[in-house]
């Protein structure tokens, strides 16, 4: 068993609060991405759970058995807790062999060479690097010096895997090819992952899970799809997706059911069970806004203000009535002369809402019936827009 749980895990190192009242579950089988900014958390919250860094309080159970307690002073020791770690470094001995490194863990052990060169060889083929088993660390390129790093994390056939950002010293198109070989090497092994990362696009792309940090805090815990199409708050929302979302300030009341909202973008009526009024801020994705160039009655009419081609995409960015600024996302090449009026739509089940003052997302009427959320409730929303 591998099922990780994390209760009230606080971290501190001085004076500085890291990680705040940290509860989550990583089920067997998960791929769980750790994911935020650069100094939010998650790698301390890797390395709590490797047994590197020791937390002030809380409890930490593997597998049902308990290895960290901080109120009585207990830690495990890293070793005894059935998992192997991946550094962004790679970590290979330069003066042993792809074949040396990846057996060194086997050795320790003191594992029978037969078994060895089995689990080895098994190894290596399923990072498919067999063929440079007799080369050493300087004779390979980057994603070869990982592959054999992944290689020799899973010879020894742990229970759980831990990478902190081993990507990111790759070029973008080695990053794409190792995303597919670590989705693929745990769909093979079905080893629980605890992945650490500050790119949004590998979380979104490898994970069954992401748990979303923001300053030492746990903001949101759910599936790639949920975090994406429902972000807990307006950090989340900006964070995640590639362009960033589109983000209109608007105002609110509440009538005959409905959250009635005046913005740059006309008037929405948000069927809502929830009384709300005041400042809010609306959220839309580039990719879901749908350009006309004819007159479209139930569209919002826009104007064109520059084109930004990206090769298998074209990001057009709009004015809409001299005050609010949209980006659209065309899949394809595309263009519009600049200047020129065209009229957009949406679909309204896409948008959601947020509270300016708290930054966090609405939950209103319809609900949202997504695969998970456990640290934040989302919405999903039915949203009638009228164009000015």
């Amino acid at each position: 068993m591998s099922r990780i749980e994390l209760k009230k895990i606080n971290k501190y190192f001085d004076h500085n609060h890291i990680l705040k009242d940290i509860d989550f579950v990583i089920e067997e089988g998960d791929f769980m991405t750790l994911l935020g900014p650069s100094g939010c958390g998650k790698t301390t919250m890797l390395r709590v759970i490797t047994g590197l860094e020791n937390p002030e309080e809380g409890i930490i159970t593997i597998g049902g058995k308990e290895v960290v307690n901080g109120r009585n002073r207990y830690y495990a020791p890293a070793s005894k807790r059935g998992l192997n770690l991946v550094f962004q470094s790679y970590a290979l001995w330069p003066h042993m062999t792809v074949f040396e490194n990846v057996a060194f863990g086997l050795t320790i052990k003191k594992v029978t060479k037969q078994d060895i060169r089995k689990r080895v060889e098994t190894a290596l083929e399923k990072m498919r690097i067999i063929q440079y088993k007799d080369r050493y660390p300087s004779e390979l390129s980057g994603g070869q010096q990982q592959r054999v790093a992944i290689a020799r994390a899973i010879v020894t056939e742990p229970k759980i895997l831990l990478l902190d950002e081993p990507l990111s010293n790759l070029d973008a198109k080695l990053r794409l090819e190792m995303r597919a070989e670590l989705k693929r090497l745990h769909r093979e092994l079905n080893t629980t992952i605890i992945y650490v990362t500050h790119d949004q696009v590998e979380a979104l792309t490898m994970s069954t899970k992401i748990a979303v940090f923001f300053e030492g805090d746990l903001v949101q815990l759910d599936t790639p799809r949920g975090i994406y199409r429902h972000p807990a708050d307006l950090r989340v929302a900006d964070f995640i997706g590639n362009p960033t979302i589109n983000f209109v300030d608007a105002i609110c009341s509440y009538r005959d059911g409905c959250l009635v909202t005046e913005s740059g973008l006309g008037t929405v009526n948000i069927p809502s069970g929830q009384k709300h009024s005041g400042e809010i801020v609306l959220t839309i994705y580039p990719e879901d806004i749908t350009i006309h160039e004819d007159r479209n009655e139930s569209g919002i009419r826009c104007i064109v203000s520059s084109i930004l081609p990206a090769g298998s995409e074209t990001l057009i960015q709009l004015m809409v009535n001299d005050q609010t600024t949209l980006l659209a996302k065309y899949m394809g090449e595309k263009e519009y002369p600049i200047g020129s009026d065209v009229w957009i739509t949406f679909p309204k089940e896409k948008v959601n809402v947020y509270d300016r003052g708290s930054k966090r997302l609405i939950p209103l009427a319809s609900g949202y019936s997504g695969d998970l959320v456990s640290v934040n409730d989302s919405a999903g929303l039915a949203v009638g827009v009228s164009g000015k």
